[in-house]
């Protein structure tokens, strides 16, 4: 099991980062909320990691934090919720976000992260109440800590259609992606600004 990994980033196309670590390089899938807060291309980063085994291939999934990753490995646990929604999740909202969604039974909030239908939510309110209490809440410097650094980070050649392919991977339909990120989209902004800009229209805080 690979738990954690250093080394120099090497690309950023969200939702995913390549990472060198001792001259390999390591694909890895990263919630928004995450990569946010990576520094720029060339720079050195830490993540801790969670390797997904499936029989088509191994998915290495990265956080910076410890705290996110429970979250994660305890949405998995909930039933119907795969790895892919598990990173959507993360992405649409943060853990302080998500965990006040299910203490209020938050439906509505909840079924506007793609993929998410009413019955799906029900299941996360239900499933992850106890969890949430046990995982506890991500302080508020580190909330904010993702916001600092993204307008430092590396803007891509094309970030309108670099945020469009991370909103698909986070599984919105290429119709409602390429609107979301358009309507987010002012000429100016990074990938990143563009993508967190579409998510906060659909899960406002």
């Amino acid at each position: 099991m690979i738990g954690r990994l250093r080394g120099e980033v090497i690309a950023k196309h969200p939702p995913q980062v390549l990472i060198e670590c001792a001259g390999v390089g390591y694909e890895v899938e990263a919630p928004m909320s995450t990569f946010y807060d990576l520094p720029a291309v060339g720079e050195s980063v830490t993540l801790v990691t969670h390797l997904l085994i499936r029989d088509d291939a191994h998915v290495l999934y990265g956080f910076r934090s410890e705290h996110d990753r429970a979250l994660f490995r305890a949405l998995l646990r909930v039933t119907g919720v795969g790895a892919k929604m598990a990173l959507a999740i993360l992405s649409g909202m943060d853990a302080a976000r998500f965990a006040q969604c299910v203490e209020q039974e938050d439906i509505a909030m909840l079924s506007r992260l793609p993929g998410i239908g009413k019955k799906t939510a029900q299941r996360l309110v239900m499933e992850m109440k106890d969890r949430i209490a046990e995982l506890g809440q991500e302080s508020a410097t580190s909330q904010t800590l993702g916001a600092e650094r993204a307008a430092a980070m590396a803007a891509p050649d094309d970030p309108l259609t670099d945020a469009v392919s991370a909103l698909v991977a986070l599984g919105y339909k290429p119709a409602d992606a390429n609107r979301m990120a358009r309507a987010a989209d002012d000429g100016a902004k990074t990938s990143e600004e563009i993508i967190r800009t579409a998510l906060r229209a659909v899960t406002p805080s």
